[in-house]
């Protein structure tokens, strides 16, 4: 767990920074890029996520682009600069400790990093699959079902 207590104010800004300037939201250019397509039933949500690993299985680059509600634009921007540097073991982990983090099991905090500020999401059954949706598409993406471009 983090040194210091991660506040319902804190969290909430972390979502708006990465809603309203995110890092990874682009169409990445350039040959090597895997990219699967996910949308949502329930919400706006409609992107696509890319990623680019080296061939030790490091992820070199990751991004993500469409439309999407505040909570998904947040948590796909955040997973995105969370994945770039790991191995795929080290991916899985990560995408692993998030998901027991929003259905509110145990979980290695340690690894999350500002993914932190979706603590409280698996109160909200509503807003599970926003939280989501662009790390199930990485995981799939790591999988490989996926194509590159």
């Amino acid at each position: 767990m983090p040194t210091f207590e991660l506040t319902p104010n804190m969290m909430r800004e972390i979502i708006m920074d990465h809603y309203s300037s995110p890092r990874h939201k682009l169409t990445p250019e350039g040959e090597g890029y895997l990219n699967i397509h996910s949308a949502s039933v329930n919400c706006i949500d409609d992107i696509d996520v890319y990623l680019k690993l080296n061939d030790k299985g490091v992820v070199e680059d990751a991004a993500w682009n469409g439309v999407a509600c505040a909570i998904s634009t947040a948590s796909s921007d955040i997973l995105c600069e969370l994945l770039v540097g790991k191995t795929e073991e080290e991916a899985y982990y990560l995408i692993d400790q998030y998901r027991k983090m929003i259905h509110e099991e145990p979980y290695d905090a340690e690894v999350l990093e500002e993914a932190l500020a979706f603590m409280n999401t698996g109160k909200q059954a509503a807003r599970i699959h926003c939280a989501t949706i662009g790390w199930d598409a990485a995981e799939e993406l790591l999988k490989g079902h996926h194509h590159e471009r």
